[in-house]
């Protein structure tokens, strides 16, 4: 099934490769400096490239946005409130048992559906959620004057760089756990072919090939 047009691959590829250096900068960052420790990068330098690459990202991401709202691909990330919980479950359990057993995907990917509930969910609140969250938060510590000075008698640059913290820790988080989730497709590899070539090889395609 043809489900990863070029767009998609060409965003996907650059955001995992812009995710990676944020990561590493952002690390470098915070902790380049102490007692003349320098983690991969120069903290100057990693301030320099993390400025760059969001720029980048933020981009990316508005390119991201469009895409969804004027193609098809957009009908992926809709939630349907019947099922929403009965569904979720039935994916956890799955996850945490059936696929250690043999049982069959409860959701297998169609031209209809590409994502899973699970992952529907999941990547809702990293794209529309998270990831907006950490742009803003980076744009108010780039040009620190647009931030509120206060908010109940604590910083408003605090504020800011918990928020920026925080959905960095999250959205490192959901990266990893996504790098996971795609070597469970049914070979450890099908599903990084599948953004390569942008066909994902359905089970039944397995099959005959075995």
């Amino acid at each position: 099934m043809y489900l990863y047009p070029k767009w998609i691959r060409a965003w996907h590829i650059l955001n995992s490769i812009l995710f990676i250096i944020l990561i590493v900068t952002g690390l470098s960052m915070q902790y380049t400096g102490k007692k003349d420790y320098v983690l991969v990068v120069g903290f100057e330098e990693a301030v320099r490239w993390h400025n760059i690459s969001a720029i980048i990202l933020t981009i990316n991401y508005i390119f991201f946005v469009a895409g969804n709202l004027f193609t098809r691909n957009g009908r992926y990330y809709r939630v349907k409130r019947e099922h929403f919980f009965s569904d979720l479950f039935k994916q956890l359990k799955y996850y945490s048992w059936g696929m250690f057993h043999g049982e069959k995907h409860p959701f297998p990917v169609t031209m209809e559906r590409k994502f899973n509930p699970l992952q529907k969910l999941s990547y809702i609140l990293a794209m529309y959620v998270a990831l907006p969250l950490i742009i803003i938060s980076g744009l108010g510590l780039l040009f620190p004057e647009i931030v509120v000075k206060g908010l109940m008698g604590v910083s408003g640059m605090l504020l800011t760089d918990l928020l920026h913290i925080t959905m960095g820790f999250f959205l490192s988080v959901f990266m990893i756990i996504h790098v996971y989730t795609c070597t469970l497709g049914k070979r450890p590899e099908s599903l990084f072919r599948g953004m390569i070539t942008g066909y994902h090889a359905t089970e039944d395609h397995y099959d005959l090939e075995d």
